[in-house]
């Protein structure tokens, strides 16, 4: 069974309030950094104003994807929202447990089916679980089988090609934004993951071809951009063509 590391650092917090070791990200462009834990812990107030634009926006029955230990789907509770709140940590999914989230769903986003929703929201950069760009278009297509009519997709993601200048390391053969992590903990490696970070304009080639209508809504001082994103109807879709 892989090891949770995430997950084990996660619960040390939860129950001590602090970590005695830190949890370690190493990533494929050469970065070892320091998870500055508590941030999955925040309260309402200290929600970045990106992510206060998303909630805001949330509307009807919202499924929380790589929901981590439940901020979000707390406060959307709060609101009373209906929230669903996805996570492949059996270790986080327990933590939102004990800290009040009433739809706790472990596993993969997707992999879950016979579900509708009106809102998917990935915050947190969580529309980074797709790994790469083809990974992106499948989780569209995976996304337009949860959405009930007039559903909305909400994420944040950003432009990482600062990275390669700044760390002056050899940029890759595929794209720029598909990138390798793995935690550390305790001195126990976790299981590798890919996880992408898309740029705008790349975002709106892909959009556009697997029929998505994109609003970027919010960008910020660091290059992070919000997004909404719902599937264009067929008439449109068709009317677009045509003007193509």
């Amino acid at each position: 069974m892989e090891r949770d590391v995430y997950g084990e650092a996660l619960y040390d917090f939860h129950a001590l309030g602090t970590l005695t070791e830190p949890l370690l990200l190493h990533s494929s462009y050469g970065d070892i950094e320091e998870m500055p834990i508590e941030v999955f812990f925040r309260e309402e107030e200290d929600f970045p104003e990106l992510e206060h634009i998303a909630l805001a926006l949330c509307d009807g029955h919202v499924l929380d994807v790589g929901a981590g230990v439940g901020s979000h789907a707390l406060h959307l509770q709060h609101k009373g929202f209906v929230v669903d709140a996805i996570e492949q940590s059996a270790a986080a999914c327990n933590i939102m447990a004990q800290r009040g989230v009433q739809r706790v769903v472990e596993g993969d986003f997707f992999k879950l089916e016979n579900k509708q929703y009106d809102t998917l929201l990935f915050l947190m950069n969580g529309i980074g679980l797709a790994g790469t760009l083809e990974g992106f278009r499948s989780l569209l297509s995976h996304a337009k089988t949860l959405l009930r009519p007039n559903g909305q997709l909400l994420f944040d993601s950003s432009n990482i090609a600062y990275l390669y200048d700044e760390y002056k390391i050899k940029k890759p053969d595929h794209y720029l934004g598909e990138i390798r992590f793995q935690y550390a903990y305790k001195g126990h490696m976790g299981q590798p993951f890919a996880w992408l970070y898309i740029d705008q304009d790349e975002l709106i080639k892909i959009a556009r071809e697997e029929n998505w209508v994109v609003q970027i809504l919010f960008e910020d001082d660091n290059d992070q951009y919000l997004v909404r994103m719902e599937p264009r109807i067929p008439q449109e879709a068709e009317e677009q063509d045509a003007e193509d």
